[in-house]
């Protein structure tokens, strides 16, 4: 079951938190009762009833296990499809619900997450949703509500090696995610969460520096040029913001930003969002960047009619005029009136396709 973005015309689906409620409710049910409802509902935490059709059914001797297929609806969502199962057992008397990672979901093992090293990768609102409805089971058939719940997903290990777990320390698998249960299409929430678990396991493990990258030729570059370790490198992706308005909270003594000409040319804009359907290179604003430091008059018209930021510096470097390093100094301007005074020094570099740096700024 799935449903519409309110005035977006794109489905909008469930997350890994809402199936593996869903998979427990069924499980669970047909541990007391010997039947599985199907299909079965559950009430997430904006009040949306969705009701998913089983695809796992097993009864045991004292266990029983359910699953659902993930629908991220219109999102392009790296679960989606996946099959989020659940086995439930009875546990000891006054232990509650105990929870356990099957095969695929993932276990912490490194500090700054949410959760204790050595945890299951079940974020805390999915527990509190399993929590709930393991209760609400009891309350409906006579249950004690003490139990072990296993969360399974059907190839999560493979999966999750296209997320940040592995960055994260999260091992084995995927987590367990969601804070309203709903997935909504092209949402900016999970990427921006993210960037900020990155920077809490950053922060947990002493590192003083890190790097907001745009994307994987800009984060090699910033690696290789600080001897920055994993841990270290946040994939922010065309969130500038996410990294700055975070890291102004919570402060790592030194950030690099590293990106390509045309990205890096909109943040030294004001730019927070980068996207090329957010915000664009303003031809004007490099224009006048030019003229500011001694380009001449037609230098400054032909930068002003140039078709990307890449031949704007191409047409510069033929002049000797370093448009890439005054791009990268307005931008770290940009990033420390962002930070508000926050103890973090920062250091912008700028890269052409080909992953030459082109310009560069160094730390306060």
């Amino acid at each position: 079951m799935s449903g519409r973005g309110e005035g977006s015309g794109l489905r909008y689906g469930w997350t890994t938190g809402a199936c593996a409620t869903a998979s427990t409710a069924a499980a669970y049910t047909a541990l007391l009762t010997g039947t599985f409802p199907d299909p079965v509902e559950i009430v997430l935490p904006k009040g949306h009833c969705p009701a998913f059709a089983l695809a796992r059914e097993r009864l045991g001797n004292g266990f029983a296990t359910a699953g659902v297929i993930k629908d991220a609806g219109d999102d392009p969502d790296v679960t989606h499809g996946a099959l989020v199962s659940v086995t439930v057992r009875p546990a000891e008397p006054g232990q509650g619900v105990v929870f356990r990672a099957g095969e695929g979901v993932g276990t912490i093992t490194k500090p700054g997450l949410p959760l204790p090293v050595g945890e299951p990768a079940i974020n805390p609102v999915p527990r509190q949703l399993i929590r709930d409805v393991v209760a609400r089971v009891a309350a409906e058939h006579a249950g004690s509500g003490d139990v072990v719940v296993e969360v399974s997903v059907d190839d999560g290990a493979e999966l999750a090696r296209h997320t940040w777990n592995p960055r994260l320390g999260i091992l084995g698998g995927l987590s367990i995610l969601g804070t309203t249960g709903v997935v909504v299409p092209y949402s900016c929430s999970a990427w921006i969460d993210s960037i900020r678990r990155g920077v809490d396991v950053a922060r947990a493990a002493g590192l003083e520096h890190v790097a907001g990258c745009t994307g994987s030729t800009s984060e090699k570059v910033a690696a290789e040029l600080h001897a920055l370790p994993g841990e270290a490198l946040l994939d922010m992706g065309d969130f500038a913001g996410a990294v700055l308005k975070y890291l102004r909270r919570h402060p790592v003594p030194r950030l690099t930003i590293a990106g390509g000409i045309g990205k890096i040319s909109k943040l030294a804009d004001g730019h927070m969002d980068l996207h090329s359907k957010r915000s664009q290179v303003d031809f004007g604003s490099l224009a006048g960047i030019v003229r500011d430091a001694g380009g001449s008059g037609e230098l400054v018209a032909r930068v002003r009619g140039a078709n990307t930021a890449l031949e704007a510096l191409q047409l510069c470097r033929a002049a000797s005029l370093p448009l890439g390093d005054l791009i990268a100094e307005r931008a770290r301007a940009v990033c420390l009136e962002t930070l508000r005074g926050a103890p973090v020094s920062v250091d912008v570099v700028v890269i052409d396709r080909a992953g030459t740096i082109v310009g560069r700024t160094e730390a306060d």
